[in-house]
């Protein structure tokens, strides 16, 4: 596990949250420490949203501890130096983007000026236009802008990059990396590995509303490169396949077998050290969600997270 790297900002201790029957974070334990530019990579209805909501003081956990800033996260104290985005933003349509960015700002002593703020984002040729004209992207792009009108400590942003071309994506990464390398904490969550592999050093995977893994970026990186290994063998074989080292899980895929594993060239010699009968046999790279999937077989509570 990667430990934090400054003072903690941001603390949970065994916290779970429940909506009705379903649990959205099971004993969860997290600590992101001041500086730190941190990935929280999961598929949808992981739990990640429903973490961000409790750090950012809109819910309470039902049971554990959350502290902001070592404070409750409701506590406006604790919120002072808090920048957010949640996956959707409503924004005021007739209002100038320029105009937006003064509304917000004159809720700070010591906002980002203006001009800094629009450039960073490349939202600068914007500025006069309504922001109910926007694109989409361009729309998402000033909603994470205005998380940082305030000069925050600590940055939350759910799935920023949602609805952005790739041009945008890597204008939005440039400018968090730049606001996180001047002393800032961010916090991303994403279901796209390649926007945590540019951002994040350290990446939490979330499943099924637990930490499955908390670690370096090659690490996370090693896990989610599962193969797809397909083959046909007899039934009377496959009660055995899941056994074999390296296997995450095993599937039935019409009259063939897949097994998805963590590295495929093992796999295939176990097989033939086991003297398992098999034909047809093909290897394709899996899927992120199919490694997210094999990684909360452990987990044996499904869970959704609210939307």
């Amino acid at each position: 596990m990667t430990a934090a790297v400054g003072a903690p900002l941001v603390e949970l201790d065994r916290v779970t949250r429940r909506y009705g029957d379903v649990t959205a974070l099971d004993d969860v334990s997290l600590t992101v420490g001041e500086g730190e530019m941190v990935g929280l990579l999961g598929p949808n209805g992981a739990g990640k949203s429903t973490l961000l909501s409790l750090v950012s003081g809109l819910r309470r956990p039902d049971t554990g501890t959350v502290r902001l800033c070592g404070l409750d996260p409701r506590d406006p104290a604790a919120r002072a130096g808090l920048g957010s985005t949640p996956q959707e933003t409503g924004l005021p349509e007739t209002l100038k983007v320029g105009e937006v960015v003064d509304l917000v700002a004159g809720h700070y002593r010591s906002p980002m000026p203006r001009g800094e703020l629009l450039e960073r984002f490349g939202l600068t040729d914007l500025a006069r236009r309504q922001t109910g004209g926007l694109s989409g992207g361009q729309r998402r792009r000033l909603a994470v802008a205005l998380s940082l009108v305030g000069r925050p400590r600590l940055v939350l942003l759910d799935e920023p990059t949602t609805g952005l071309d790739v041009e945008g994506r890597h204008v939005l990464w440039g400018a968090l990396r730049d606001y996180q390398a001047d002393g800032a904490t961010v916090v991303v969550t994403s279901h796209y590995l390649e926007e945590v592999e540019a951002l994040a050093r350290r990446v939490v995977v979330i499943g099924q509303g637990r930490v499955l893994a908390d670690d370096d970026l090659a690490t996370v990186l090693a896990m989610a490169s599962a193969r797809r290994v397909l083959l046909a063998v007899p039934p009377a074989h496959d009660a055995g396949l899941a056994a074999l080292p390296g296997v995450l899980d095993v599937q039935r895929e019409g009259d063939r077998t897949v097994l998805l594993v963590a590295d495929a060239d093992a796999v295939v010699r176990a097989l033939v050290r086991a003297d398992v009968p098999f034909r047809d046999l093909e290897v394709r790279g899996a899927s992120l969600e199919e490694a997210f999937l094999a990684l909360t077989a452990t987990a044996t509570t499904p869970t959704q997270e609210p939307r």
